[in-house]
């Protein structure tokens, strides 16, 4: 089954069993998805998708970042709940050793010598680990090993 269609459904289960907190969260993600396909006019793939997950994840870190500097723990739990309910769409994380190894065959793969090989790496390793792996995280691994 596409995400998408997996969305769709689960709207209508939130919907069906009165899971308000659930629904609202599916129906802003949906929206979501709207609002990018109607902005650029194309049909969205999984990968697009798992992108408009991922930075409605990022988004929610960062609020409750903030939120906890703010000392407004109640609205921090708010976003830390959304994150738990869009987490379930996003694939299974790459484990440590698993990230390790593809980041070694992207650098071998490229031929990556130094810093300014960087942008190889990062073209060859982006779609095997988008939606699997924190990407600014990734980043500073590709820095470190080729510093």
């Amino acid at each position: 089954m596409s995400l998408r269609n997996r969305i769709q459904d689960d709207i209508k289960t939130a919907m069906r069993e009165k899971q308000r907190e659930r629904l609202a969260i599916l129906r802003m993600l949906s929206a979501a998805i709207k609002q990018r396909e109607v902005d650029e006019r194309i049909e969205l793939s999984e990968a697009d998708i798992t992108a408009v997950l991922e930075k409605m994840v990022k988004q929610r870190r960062e609020s409750i970042r903030q939120y906890e500097e703010g000392g407004r723990s109640d609205l921090a739990e708010k976003e830390a709940a959304e994150i738990v309910v869009l987490e379930e769409y996003l694939p299974e994380p790459l484990s440590e050793d698993e990230l390790n190894g593809l980041i070694d065959a992207a650098i071998k793969e490229s031929g990556a010598e130094s810093m300014k090989d960087m942008g190889k790496v990062m073209g060859l390793l982006k779609p095997q680990v988008q939606g699997r792996a924190d990407m600014g995280a990734v980043s500073q691994q590709i820095k470190a090993r080729l510093s």
